[in-house]
């Protein structure tokens, strides 16, 4: 049985909104089998760089997680360009990169939740590898 790249994305959501993932974490164990690594390995790998790169409110970790999978799906071969890629893709559907200006409140509403950064991160990243 195949997953879609939609049940991948809510798979995401669920496990960030569970309390036991960050947003990085929810994103790479939604998408680990794309890689060969375990879930259990990439939570482990990928605990440090939520809230805006480890807690810096700089890049979004969701953002980070669709790339580090990316560089394993690719070994490392022209990650680069399809970093490009996933940052322009996520820019534009979320408005920012960065954790800070995501999470910023206007109308009493951050521009981006994270709900919809894990998101939109896997279904970005299931886009460019479809």
């Amino acid at each position: 049985m195949t997953v879609t790249i939609e049940e991948r994305a809510e798979k995401a959501v669920e496990l960030k909104n569970s309390g036991g993932y960050n947003c990085t974490q929810a994103v790479t164990a939604a998408l680990a089998d794309e890689t060969n690594l375990t879930e259990e390995q990439l939570k482990n790998l990928s605990a440090g760089f939520c809230a805006g790169m480890g807690n810096l409110e700089a890049t979004c970790g969701a953002l980070i997680g669709a790339v580090m999978v990316a560089g394993m799906k690719t070994e490392g071969k022209g990650t680069l360009k399809i970093a490009r890629q996933i940052q322009e893709t996520f820019r534009e559907r979320c408005g920012a990169l960065k954790c800070r200006d995501l999470k910023t409140v206007t109308d009493g509403k951050p521009l981006c939740p994270c709900e919809e950064c894990v998101r939109n991160a896997v279904m970005i990243y299931g886009e460019i590898f479809q």
